[in-house]
């Protein structure tokens, strides 16, 4: 319920990630981070983001596989969080979370013939 100016510290395209900073002298919200080596496949995970535009949307799924790469983006270098969890435009960002709510990756891209969810996404842990 508050907006702040944010200077980019820095950004990655392929990813589609970006680290921004901003000065609030009063506490900020904020989630706790899992331990990245506790997440594997079958675990249950919701995603929260703004699909399409319609914000604070939360669709849940499982994690399909860890430390997996996405070929067909070029991008072999991240070890992607693989989950069935509807991702669709909108949701790059936003959270991957644990049934405990702690954050276990950021929301990152799909796997798509059509621009759609098509059941693929991944997670930058």
């Amino acid at each position: 319920r508050r907006e702040f100016q944010a200077e980019v510290v820095g950004s990655d395209r392929q990813s589609d990630i970006a680290l921004l900073k901003i000065d609030a002298e009063d506490d900020l919200p904020s989630l706790r981070l899992a331990n990245a080596r506790t997440t594997k496949a079958g675990q249950w995970v919701i995603a929260i983001g703004s699909p399409f535009g319609l914000e604070h949307s939360v669709t849940a799924g499982i994690v399909s596989a860890v430390g997996r790469s996405n070929p067909y983006a070029d991008q072999q270098y991240v070890p992607f969080i693989q989950t069935d969890v509807a991702i669709n435009r909108g949701n790059s960002g936003g959270p991957l979370l644990n049934t405990s709510g702690e954050v276990v990756g950021i929301n990152s891209q799909i796997f798509s013939n059509s621009g759609g969810y098509m059941g693929v996404s991944f997670a930058i842990p």
